[in-house]
C-alpha cells in the first residue's frame, strides 16, 4: 500500500500525546520544576482548611482536651462520689495537657525537615499540620515556651516557602503565611525581634504584583497581626506600624504599582488598616475639620473618599470592609469631646465636637449614610438569597452606628462564660483574631494571656469545677437554659411570620 508521508507526520504527535497521558501521574512534580510561569490566583474561598493530598487529620485534640469534658465521657453512675469525680477530672486535664504538649513538640520538630522536602504538596501538608498544632495545642504559657524553643526552625521554613524557594506553589506560600500569623498570637507582645525578622520578607510579598492574590492577602494579614501583637513603639521609622498603615492605604486603592488591585486584596488591606488603627487614639483617626491648615488631620478622614467609592463596588466583601471601616472612623469621631456621662446620650452625641456638622466631610458623610441605608435594605436579583440576607444584617449594624449614632454590641459565648463587646474597635480586633486562629479561637481565647490583655478580661472555664452530672444538667441540650433559648427562638420566628403576613389583616390584630 503506498505511503504518502501522512503516517510519519502523525506518529510523533500521537506518541507525544501518549507520553503526556502517561506522565499525568507526575503532573504535580512537573509544575514544581516550572519556574517561568506567573503565579496563578487561588480561589476566593481558599482556606488553610481547604484540604491537601497529604495533610493528615491525626491532630484531633480540640476544645474538649482542656478538661471541659466531651460527649460520651460523662459518668453514668450518678451516685459516685463527687470528690473522686473531681480528682479524675483533674487527672484527665493533666494527662490532656501533657498529650497536647507532646504533640505540639512533635509537630514543631517537623518544621526543620520541610526545607529538605522536594515536593510542594508535601510541604503544604506540613504547614497545615503546623497551623493546627499551633492554634489548638500551644495553649497557655507551656505551649508558648515550646513554640519559642522551635521558633527559629519554624520561621526559617516559613520564610523559605514564602520567598518562593523550592518552586513553592501559591497554596504552599499561603499556608506558610497563615502559620506565621498564628505564631505571632501565641508568642505574645513586646517581641520587636520577631517583627524585625519578618517585616521585610512579608512586605516584599505584598509588593510583588506577580504573586497570587490570596498569597499577598495572607502576607498582609500576617504583617498586620505581627505589628498588632508583637510590635512596640521602639521600632525604627519605616519599620513600624505607621509604615504598614501607609502600605494598606496604597494597596487599598484601585491601582498599585501600575496594576489593577483585585477586590479581595483591597478588602484585606482595608481590614488590616482598621485593625492597626485600633492601636491609636480617636484623635489620630478622626480629628480635624479640613479647614484649619495648622490642625493635624485625622488619618481616617483622609481615607473617607476611598471608602465611599468602595461602597459602590460590585464586590460584597469590599463593600463590607469599607462599611466597617467607616463605622470605626465615625465611632472615633463621636468619641471626641465626650465625657463619660455623656457617652450614652444619643442626642448629645450628634451635636458635640465629634459631629460632622460644619466640617469639610459633612456632604461626603451624608452620601455615605444614604448609601449604607440603601445597602441595608437592598433587594436585587443579581445576588443570592443568602447573600442578600447577610448583607442586610451586616449593614444594619453599620447603619445603627453611622446613621443613628448607636454603639454596637457583640457577645462571644464559650463553655463557661461569655464576653460582651460594645465598640467597633473591639469587634474588629475580635474578628481579625477569629479569622487568624480558625478552630483554635476559643482555646486561645481562654488560655492566651496576650488576648486577655487585648480584650481587658480574664477568661475562665467555669465548667471545670462542675461534676459530670452538673455538666449534663447545666450545659446539655436538655438543660433549662437550652429549653429557654428554644422557646425564645420559637417566639421570634412566630413574630417574624406575623409581620410578614400583616398585610393580610385589616387591623393587624394578629400582632
Amino acid at each position: 500500500m503506498p505511503n504518502h508521508g501522512r503516517d510519519k507526520k502523525d506518529k510523533p504527535a500521537a506518541a507525544q500525546r501518549r507520553r503526556k497521558k502517561k506522565g499525568g501521574a507526575n503532573a504535580d512534580d512537573a509544575l514544581d520544576d516550572d519556574t517561568g510561569m506567573r503565579d496563578q490566583d487561588l480561589p476566593d474561598d481558599f482556606s488553610i482548611f481547604g484540604g491537601s493530598s497529604v495533610a493528615s487529620s491525626t491532630l484531633d485534640l480540640g476544645l474538649d482536651d482542656l478538661g471541659l469534658g466531651a460527649e460520651g465521657e460523662y459518668c453514668d453512675e450518678e451516685d459516685e462520689d463527687e470528690d473522686n469525680l473531681d480528682r479524675a477530672g483533674a487527672d484527665r486535664a493533666e494527662n490532656a495537657a501533657a498529650a497536647r504538649a507532646a504533640r505540639l513538640s512533635d509537630a514543631l520538630s517537623m518544621a526543620s525537615t520541610l526545607t529538605s522536602e522536594k515536593r510542594s504538596a508535601k510541604r503544604e501538608g506540613g504547614y497545615r499540620v503546623l497551623f493546627k498544632a499551633v492554634t489548638q495545642y500551644a495553649a497557655g504559657p507551656g505551649g508558648r515556651s515550646i513554640l519559642e524553643t522551635h521558633w527559629e526552625s519554624v520561621a526559617e521554613a516559613c520564610l523559605w516557602s514564602i520567598q518562593g524557594r523550592g518552586n513553592a506553589k501559591p497554596s504552599e506560600q499561603y499556608a506558610a503565611c497563615r502559620v506565621l500569623e498564628a505564631c505571632t498570637v501565641v508568642l505574645g507582645d513586646d517581641r520587636d525581634d520577631v517583627v524585625e525578622s519578618l517585616n521585610g520578607p512579608l512586605k516584599k510579598v505584598v509588593n510583588a504584583t506577580g504573586r497570587a492574590t490570596q498569597v499577598r492577602s495572607a502576607a498582609l494579614r500576617c504583617l498586620s497581626m505581627l505589628h498588632f501583637i508583637c510590635g512596640t513603639d521602639c521600632l525604627e521609622e519605616g519599620e513600624d506600624c505607621w509604615s504598614v498603615m501607609e502600605l494598606c492605604e496604597k494597596v487599598g486603592g484601585e491601582k498599585y504599582r501600575g496594576e489593577t488591585v483585585a477586590p479581595s486584596l483591597r478588602a484585606t488591606a482595608i481590614d488590616c488598616w482598621s485593625l492597626l488603627s485600633t492601636t491609636f487614639g480617636d484623635a489620630y483617626i478622626a480629628s480635624g475639620d479640613g479647614y484649619d491648615v495648622e490642625e493635624d488631620l485625622g488619618r481616617g478622614l483622609q481615607l473617607l473618599p476611598l471608602l465611599a467609592s468602595c461602597l459602590d463596588s460590585s464586590e460584597a466583601g469590599l463593600r463590607r470592609s469599607a462599611g466597617e471601616c467607616v463605622s470605626l472612623i465615625h465611632e472615633c469621631r463621636l468619641n471626641l469631646g465626650l465625657d463619660d456621662e455623656e457617652a450614652d446620650n444619643t442626642t448629645e452625641r450628634r451635636y458635640r465636637r465629634g459631629s460632622w456638622d460644619g466640617s469639610e466631610w459633612e456632604v461626603l458623610m451624608d452620601e455615605v449614610k444614604q448609601r449604607i441605608a440603601e445597602l441595608s435594605v437592598e433587594s436585587s436579583h443579581h445576588m443570592s438569597r443568602q447573600a442578600k440576607k447577610q448583607q442586610r444584617a451586616t449593614f444594619r449594624d453599620f447603619m445603627n452606628t453611622i446613621v443613628d449614632d448607636e454603639s454596637p454590641e457583640e457577645i462571644v459565648n464559650w463553655r463557661g462564660g461569655k464576653l460582651t463587646l460594645h465598640s467597633w474597635k473591639e469587634i474588629i480586633q475580635l474578628n481579625f483574631v477569629r479569622h487568624c486562629l480558625q478552630s483554635g479561637f476559643q482555646i486561645q481565647l481562654m488560655c492566651n494571656e496576650t488576648l486577655h490583655g487585648v480584650f481587658g478580661a480574664v477568661f475562665t472555664a467555669s465548667g471545670t469545677s462542675l461534676s459530670q452530672l452538673e455538666k449534663r444538667l447545666y450545659m446539655g441540650k436538655t438543660s433549662e437554659a437550652a429549653k429557654a433559648a428554644d422557646r425564645a427562638m420559637t417566639k421570634q420566628r412566630r413574630n417574624r411570620t406575623n409581620v410578614k403576613n400583616h398585610f393580610l389583616t385589616a387591623d393587624g390584630e394578629d400582632l
